[in-house]
């Protein structure tokens, strides 16, 4: 059994984010892909950034976005974490992680996806994450089959990610990779894109918590 970190992405309004924080997750994410619907924009606003506190990870979310940009963001919105949810190849992986923060690389899974090919960024990035492959990047509410993780030793943190629900939790927590460190969940908990559902992430942690 395992227990995992929570992540919650795609987050951008004030008021729902200082009722997410109450419930401590260890990260918040943020995207900054113009063509996302929670695309937070260029800059946090400060009313935001001040609601979070130390002990949860803010977390950048950036696709093909260029070295400048994203360590401009990375100090304008003092985040702890970058995702590279791109194409991103692992130099520009290390050239984001010796600007101080950690590095999320994200591949996107489905039955044909080759794991042998993520062994490059082993050495320059802290994080892999699996999100389900779909014609956009990330945020589509829909599953991989998580099963194919079983075969594979990552010797690196995992986040799972795509098209988790509420419903999943207690699979989740009995899942046999001990790879998978944080999970993180986005489109299957919101009133909206960009606002959750406050009482069904409660319930989500609480049971992975198990409290």
């Amino acid at each position: 059994m395992i227990s995992p970190k929570i992540k919650v992405c795609g987050m951008r309004d004030a008021d729902n984010i200082r009722e997410l924080v109450k419930l401590t997750p260890d990260y918040i994410g943020f995207i900054f892909y113009e063509k996302s619907p929670r695309y937070v924009g260029r800059k946090i606003p400060a009313e935001i950034l001040d609601a979070i506190p130390e002990n949860i990870k803010k977390v950048g979310v950036f696709v093909n976005a260029t070295e400048r940009e994203m360590k401009n963001m990375i100090t304008q919105n003092s985040l702890n974490v970058v995702q590279l949810h791109g194409n991103e190849s692992p130099e520009m992986c290390q050239i984001i992680r010796m600007a101080g923060v950690q590095v999320i690389k994200a591949f996107p899974v489905d039955e044909n996806f080759d794991f042998h090919s993520i062994r490059r960024y082993r050495e320059n990035c802290d994080f892999y994450l699996f999100d389900t492959k779909t014609p956009q990047y990330g945020g589509s509410g829909k599953q991989f089959d998580w099963t194919l993780l079983d075969k594979h030793d990552f010797t690196k943190p995992v986040f799972l990610s795509g098209g988790i629900g509420l419903e999943d939790a207690e699979k989740i927590i009995n899942l046999s990779n001990k790879d998978i460190k944080v999970v993180d969940i986005n489109s299957r908990f919101e009133l909206e894109p960009g606002v959750k559902d406050i009482e069904k992430v409660k319930k989500f942690i609480d049971i992975i918590r198990k409290k």
